[in-house]
């Protein structure tokens, strides 16, 4: 945590933000280069299959599926090579009920806003309560609870994808948000919306600035 009290990245946060940004816009020749360079850096094999595994709550199952199979042939190659990259730690599956579940998702959500989410359902959660159960139960309990990544490793490949795809303002600012509640520096967001300005586009980095600035302005 100590790291995350400056504007630094830890040596792996740039790897976790190309990794999910070249998975989310099917960059497929430049997530090759993300995942060796990920590897190289210390990111084990479990980290980075986590990551994919999670990314298609955010850019769907084709994109997440197109990732992991990516990996699947980086680490053919590299053990062909001579490689032996680390296992890491394995993830937690997370067992009860919905019911339960749905609990573990509002708490887990909770620890991500900083916030209370209890009480009547709002807006689209309200409309459809089908996707508010799918959230809490599932992404929120489900995948955000199998360990693996820190909450802001999760947060910042979540970010990645939401900034680097059109029309996702709305659940970019909730999630800078989060990613702020669990010790993202400003600093380090800059940081993230910079590397996609290289690697992904001006246009959605200067979009992902807006939704920041806006975002400190709530502060």
């Amino acid at each position: 945590m100590n790291a995350q009290q400056n504007h630094e990245f830890n040596p792996h946060h740039k790897h976790i933000v190309l990794i999910a940004a070249f998975t989310a816009t099917g960059n497929m020749a430049r997530l090759k280069n993300a995942l060796n360079a990920g590897l190289d850096t210390g990111l084990t094999i479990n980290q980075i299959r986590e990551e994919l595994v999670q990314l298609y709550a955010y850019c769907g199952f084709p994109r997440s599926l197109n990732g992991i199979t990516m990996f699947m042939s980086v680490l053919e190659k590299r053990k062909s090579e001579g490689i032996q990259d680390p296992e890491g730690q394995l993830p937690v599956t997370v067992t009860g009920t919905n019911e339960n579940k749905y609990e573990m998702g509002r708490k887990m959500l909770e620890t991500l806003t900083g916030r209370p989410v209890s009480g009547q359902l709002t807006g689209a959660n309200a409309f459809a309560p089908g996707i508010d159960a799918f959230l809490k139960e599932h992404l929120f309990a489900d995948i955000f609870g199998r360990g693996v990544l820190t909450y802001q490793e999760r947060e910042l490949a979540t970010i990645a994808v939401l900034a680097s795809l059109p029309g996702l303002e709305a659940q970019l600012q909730a999630h800078l948000g989060m990613g702020m509640t669990v010790g993202l520096t400003e600093g380090q967001l800059e940081q993230v919306l910079g590397l996609l300005e290289n690697n992904i586009g001006k246009q959605q980095a200067d979009a992902g600035r807006t939704v920041l600035t806006k975002l400190k302005a709530t502060k």
